[in-house]
């Protein structure tokens, strides 16, 4: 499996935005098909909420590609 980072922006990315910004999906709308079609982990647990709130320190996994999210600063947040 391939593993990413994602730093955030703002407190949150939505989920299919996420997919989009990643590469993982081509655009938002290709990104909610994988949601749907139950393609998505977050966290590993299978996530079906197209615009689930994703923040620092979660992880999403998707076509094989694993994205671990970093806060604004860059660094990885411990839950």
């Amino acid at each position: 499996m391939d593993a990413i980072q994602f730093q955030l922006n703002d407190e949150h990315v939505r989920l299919c935005d996420l997919l989009k910004l990643t590469g993982i999906a081509e655009s938002g709308g290709q990104g909610k098909r994988l949601v749907a079609a139950g393609e998505v982990k977050v966290d590993g647990q299978p996530e079906s909420r197209k615009a689930a709130k994703i923040r620092a320190g979660q992880t999403v996994e998707c076509r094989g590609v694993k994205v671990a999210v970093l806060a604004k600063d860059g660094e990885e947040v411990k839950q």
